[in-house]
């Protein structure tokens, strides 16, 4: 197995994204307390993760005895035909017990002395419920619920390696969504591993600006390390978890092995994606002089709906940024596991929002893992925070989802906004809770739809 030490890339657009050398901010990674991935002897091994929760859901519901129960279009649950879960008080004798299994064709499957799971051979749960609610000593009898497992890692490697996920709140909000995969993010930066194992069924189709064919295939590594941060799979017990699990990469190579890219080739991928269907696109590149090119591009992807996140620069200036600096985008700073501001990043009243950028742990190319820092590796953050917005009320506003985003940021500086954090460190629990989930339409009735078409025909002739 191949293991690379914590490292450094060197990604820039014209120049501006690249990573400081690593003495600029050994001091701020070794203050105590640190996680083990920002120790100077510190290794990333592969990190193993419980099965990804979506695919115990899918086994569930493929087996004719699980039941589900819709609370809504995204949240469900499940529970086993058949069996009631029932508690009397005070408890029947075993003779009593007996006698009303035998007449619901049913027998005691397991017998916890407070409360009993009772199968039938015959009866539905819903009509063993109906049937227990009547008996005068039952205080309750629900169905056998099944709970999934929860959404924390639980692996120890997830507390040793992934501290960032963890200080932004992503254990909380995976009780909220996981993702859609209807929400994609494109990545406009050096491409994709196109053969980890981290992107098996999560990449849609892509684009290479340099070469003009469909093959973005990553021979830099930046790219690789930023689709990992938003979305590496957490199904394969094999790596890190992505912030969200079911989004879809769209790998967009617009910078190449050199790490270093155009504006027009940046800006020509921004209009791809967009046409393409990109809800979120994430630019971890940047320049210190406004191009209107790339300020098109921006814009024309905003008017389009799409969310747009970039990296403020790895400078330690406040000189801005763009495309960070546009209005049309949402600008990251980058902060360390204490939640504080990276030596490295840049600051300025263009600042939006900050994010862990110190150390990250993520996939690379050849299939392997690394660490890498800058505000590069803040971005995705926000990136994929945006794509969970968009999961949970996919008709929102791209206005809406970076207003959302900050609003709910945790302020670290002095009272609102500021020029080192913008708004503060994103908090991913806090916006979804923000975020309300869009309730279903209900359906027409065919009077109504009858109507409808009634009233158009008479226009049409009017």
């Amino acid at each position: 197995m191949r293991i690379l030490p914590p490292i450094v890339v060197a990604v820039a657009l014209l120049g501006l994204v690249v990573i400081p050398m690593r003495h600029h901010y050994v001091q701020q990674e070794m203050r105590e307390p640190h996680p083990r991935v920002t120790s100077v002897d510190a290794t990333i091994p592969r990190i193993n993760y419980i099965e990804q929760v979506k695919d115990i859901r899918r086994n569930l519901e493929s087996k004719s005895h699980i039941q589900t129960l819709h609370h809504n279009p995204r949240d469900r649950s499940h529970y086993v035909e058949h069996e009631i879960v029932v508690r009397f008080s005070p408890r029947p004798s075993q003779k009593e017990i007996k006698e009303l299994a035998s007449s619901l064709d049913a027998w005691v499957k397991r017998d916890f002395e407070k409360f009993l799971i009772l199968k039938s051979k015959s009866k539905t749960t819903k009509e063993m419920m109906k049937a227990l609610a009547e008996h005068p000593h039952s205080v309750y009898a629900e169905p056998n619920y099944l709970l999934l497992p929860n959404r924390k890692p639980n692996d120890p490697y997830y507390t040793e390696y992934q501290w960032n996920l963890s200080l932004i709140g992503m254990e909380q909000s995976w009780n909220v969504s996981k993702g859609s995969k209807d929400v994609i993010v494109a990545v406009v930066d050096t491409g994709v591993d196109l053969e980890h194992p981290e992107f098996q069924g999560k990449l849609v189709e892509g684009y290479n600006v340099l070469e003009d064919n469909n093959m973005p295939e990553d021979d830099n590594g930046h790219g690789t390390h930023v689709s990992g941060i938003i979305a590496a799979k957490t199904n394969n017990q094999d790596g890190i978890a992505g912030m969200s699990w079911n989004s879809k990469i769209m790998p967009v190579k617009a910078i190449g092995a050199d790490g270093s890219g155009s504006a027009v080739d940046i800006a020509h991928g921004i209009y791809w994606a967009t046409d393409n269907g990109a809800d979120v696109i994430n630019l971890s590149v940047g320049n210190y002089t406004s191009s209107a090119t790339l300020k098109e591009a921006c814009r024309y992807a905003y008017d389009h709906n799409v969310v747009l996140v970039a990296a403020s620069g790895n400078d330690a200036t406040d000189q801005p940024s763009y495309p960070a600096a546009y209005k049309e985008v949402l600008s990251v700073a980058a902060v360390d596991h204490r939640k504080e501001r990276a030596d490295f990043s840049n600051f300025g009243d263009y600042i939006d929002v900050a994010a862990p950028g110190v150390d990250i742990p993520s996939t690379y190319i050849y299939s392997d893992y690394a660490a890498l820092s800058g505000t590069s590796m803040a971005c995705p953050h926000v990136a994929a925070l945006a794509s969970l917005v968009r999961s949970v009320n996919p008709d929102m506003k791209n206005s809406d989802v970076m207003e959302h985003i900050r609003k709910a940021a945790i302020d670290l500086g002095p009272p609102g906004h500021d020029q080192l954090y913008g708004y503060g460190m994103i908090n991913s629990a806090e916006t979804l809770r923000q975020v309300r989930p869009v309730e279903p339409k209900k359906p027409e009735k065919v009077g109504g739809i009858l109507n409808k078409f009634l009233l158009r025909l008479r226009n049409s002739f009017q």
